[in-house]
């Protein structure tokens, strides 16, 4: 499946199927929290929570793959990304774009 974040696609033609994303929220343990707030106080990159945010954006990318095969897509242009947090301990990772079909 190509994925692109361009409105076109170099040297192919194809027509709009539609909307097509992908959706995951993910939480760390307890135990990591602590170790997260521990290192709030010092400063830094606060690495369980960007491993969370890697492991989420790539969850939202294989959904959004699936999410578009099943619509009978080739292809998925102008992907995007929309993340949020939910409560104090969530991470919501939306991936979104529009399936076409190659003609």
């Amino acid at each position: 499946m190509l994925i692109t974040t361009t409105e076109n696609i170099p040297g192919k033609t194809y027509e709009i199927i539609g909307e097509v994303f992908g959706l995951t929220t993910n939480s760390k343990n307890v135990v990591r929290d602590i170790g997260a707030s521990f290192k709030n106080l010092v400063g830094g990159e606060i690495k369980a929570y960007t491993e969370m945010q890697e492991e989420s954006r790539e969850l939202a990318i294989q959904r959004l793959k699936e999410n578009a095969e099943k619509m009978g897509a080739d292809a998925i242009v102008m992907m995007r990304f929309d993340s949020g947090s939910i409560g104090t301990d969530m991470q919501s990772v939306a991936a979104y774009g529009t399936a076409v079909k190659f003609v």
